[in-house]
């Protein structure tokens, strides 16, 4: 049976590393649904949210982490984000109907730039850059890793149009004999290389660990549920209208009667009419036309 809208993390006993293992499916869905992207864009856009998760469990502390690609191609911009209270987000941006006649990661961006921001609750923002050089989502997170964070990683993605997974193991800092680690390391980095993108889709987590590591000694953690959230709202909408300035909202309101907001990743929209902008701007007596 497969883990669907799951996380877990695993331990091999013995040794300085750890994984993550993920699926999406209906969190998934209910992101691509509000969408009309083509099959690839899904399939990227689902290797990105795959990615966030696995990312946000190595957080220490209550906070999100999002990773986003700025390119000079079809997609222009894509992002996908998690909290450690496991709820995900994530959006394209670009032209669709060129994109639709892509396939890899490097024909629907081009040239481009990966972002991974940590946003602690309460703490201030972090942000590493990478430029994306490696053919593949995952091969741009382990070069990440390598450069900023200084951890061995391996990262496994794949996605179709239902289902997102993910794997990721690491090696902590070392704590023992450095040459059984480097051993170690080595041996389970080969292991997963053999994982199949069709294993992951199709398999439960219980079934690939078994099928990479049923000679290993590992333990696996309780699963955490994944779902989509949006954490958008009126007051945040009113926030970014702040920033506009009043006389271009007014400006907009009297032209079109009110200030129409949707937001992008979950399709709400927000109305604000000429009472709730003279109040929101504090000139209860200004008239807007």
């Amino acid at each position: 049976m497969k883990s669907a809208d799951t996380r877990q993390r695993f331990l091999f006993e013995g040794t300085d590393i750890r994984g993550e293992i993920t699926s999406l499916e209906s969190s998934f869905q209910a992101m691509c649904s509000r969408q009309n992207y083509p099959p690839a864009v899904n399939a990227i856009l689902g290797e990105f949210l795959a990615a966030a998760s696995l990312l946000s469990a190595t957080l220490k502390f209550p906070g999100i982490v999002s990773i986003q690609a700025i390119g000079r191609g079809p997609i222009t911009a894509i992002m996908a984000e998690c909290s450690r209270k496991t709820q995900l987000r994530g959006i394209v941006r670009g032209d669709f109907e060129s994109a639709s006649k892509q396939q890899s990661l490097r024909s629907l961006l081009g040239s481009a730039t990966l972002a991974i921001s940590i946003e602690p609750e309460g703490g201030e923002r972090y942000q590493g850059l990478v430029p994306m050089e490696r053919d593949s989502l995952s091969g741009c997170l382990e070069h990440y890793f390598a450069q900023s964070e200084q951890l061995s990683t391996k990262i496994k993605l794949a996605a179709n149009q239902e289902t997102a997974a993910g794997v990721l193991i690491q090696q902590m800092p070392r704590t023992g004999d450095r040459e059984k680690s480097q051993a170690d390391w080595q041996h389970l980095g080969a292991l997963l290389d053999s994982l199949k993108p069709e294993e992951q889709l199709s398999l439960s987590h219980e079934d690939q660990l078994y099928r990479l590591f049923h000679e290993q000694n590992l333990r696996l953690l309780d699963a955490e549920h994944l779902q989509f959230f949006c954490s958008c709202s009126k007051s945040r909408t009113a926030t970014t209208l702040l920033s506009l300035g009043f006389e271009e909202v007014a400006q907009i309101c009297s032209q079109q009667g009110s200030v129409r907001v949707t937001c992008e990743f979950c399709d709400q929209q927000y109305v604000f009419d000429e009472s709730d902008i003279s109040g929101l701007f504090e000139k209860p007596n200004t008239p807007l036309n």
